[in-house]
């Protein structure tokens, strides 16, 4: 399917049956002999046929790979270059570690002294610690040893296994939750950056601009708010791709980016937020026809399902207002026969809002007739 909302096309027919009428029209015109379907000369031409159907797929296949909307895997990856955009590698997950010691003596930590929480994943410490004589306590950053999103979701607390015995350490746990973690960039969102990245070719001043290099921070990152609320000041929120609020060390890595020399023009104020939250609870009942009684079951399963995936697409968007249409459709579109939402009830939501589901209370009220 074609990325962008551009409609599919297509470079080659690839429809086995097609083929073989042409090429069975074709012989008969040829030679005046009509082809049975048991007919060995036919079979004969349905072998070929699956070969020419097999090879046509490859020849659109490979069409499609010369544009943005359809390219795919190492072919993007070339795509890229064209504009300066490489795909985004998988980055580890981060979080604050805090070593205490039994004892206030001077002592350092290796970097790379390694911390875990049984479960066979590592971290291990950023840079060498030093803690001074005197003191019983210090910090440091500590990163997953292994790139992708396992490492996001740590606790504070949870960390707090040393790998690597050291003099003195009492204790060890991180002090953060871990995050930060992310994959190598997808597909669909490498070709959406290609697509954004002549917005790059100006330093950051456009919305776009801002929002192209706010994007290339990491590729959690789904959706970006670029406003001025004064003279020179612009403010970015970025939202990650599963409609979670950024934490700390994903908004200075933006800033970081963002407020680059090379980057934001002389005069820019940059400031980098997190989204405002925005909180709605869902409660409503359906009710299901007579006479899809026997499916009653099936479609209780779908409704809900409905409902967990209207809030994903709610808070998928920055400025995405509180619509209670949609869920209503959602749920009719599973076969619920009538809904009846008491809440959300519709509301509109600034750029820089996303909103956030706090309860869900779904009812079953049972089969009606009409």
């Amino acid at each position: 399917m074609a990325r962008f909302n551009l409609p599919d096309i297509q470079f080659a027919q690839k429809s086995a049956k097609q083929i073989e009428e042409e090429a069975v029209a074709r012989y008969e015109q040829k030679t005046d002999i009509k082809l049975l379907d048991a007919d060995p000369r036919r079979k004969f031409l349905q072998v070929i046929v699956a070969l020419l159907a097999q090879q046509r797929v490859n020849i659109d296949y490979s069409a499609k790979q010369n544009l943005l909307a359809y390219a795919a895997g190492q072919v993007l990856d070339h795509m890229g270059v064209f504009t300066d955009t490489r795909r985004l590698p998988a980055e580890p997950a981060k979080t604050k570690v805090r070593f205490r010691l039994s004892t206030a003596t001077q002592q350092t930590i290796p970097a790379g002294t390694r911390i875990t929480a049984g479960d066979g994943l590592f971290f291990s410490t950023a840079k060498e610690l030093t803690i001074a004589a005197g003191q019983t306590q210090a910090d440091v950053e500590a990163v997953c040893t292994i790139a992708g999103t396992q490492g996001n979701g740590y606790l504070p607390g949870q960390l707090n296994v040393l790998v690597d015995p050291i003099q003195w350490v009492q204790s060890v746990e991180n002090i953060t939750v871990s995050e930060g973690g992310v994959n190598q960039e997808d597909d669909d969102s490498y070709a959406e950056r290609i697509r954004q990245a002549p917005e790059s070719f100006s330093v950051a001043g456009p919305e776009g601009a801002y929002r192209y290099w706010a994007k290339t921070a990491s590729a959690l990152i789904g959706d970006v708010s670029v406003d001025s609320p004064g003279p020179c000041v612009v403010e970015i929120r970025p939202l990650l791709k599963d409609g979670t609020v950024p934490g700390a060390e994903l908004l200075q890595a933006v800033y970081d980016i963002c407020n680059d020399r090379k980057v934001r023009p002389l005069t820019d104020f940059v400031q980098v937020l997190a989204p405002e939250v925005v909180q709605y609870s869902i409660e409503l009942t359906y009710w299901i026809n007579t006479a899809d009684s026997s499916m009653a079951a099936s479609i209780q399963s779908k409704v809900q399902q409905a409902i967990a995936d209207y809030q994903t697409w709610q808070r998928a968007k920055l400025g995405r207002s509180i619509d209670p249409s949609e869920l209503v459709a959602r749920i009719k579109n599973e076969g619920a026969k009538r809904v009846l939402v008491t809440a959300p009830t519709y509301q509109a939501l600034t750029k820089y809002e996303v909103a956030h589901v706090s309860t869900v209370t779904a009812t079953y009220g049972g089969l009606e007739d009409g």
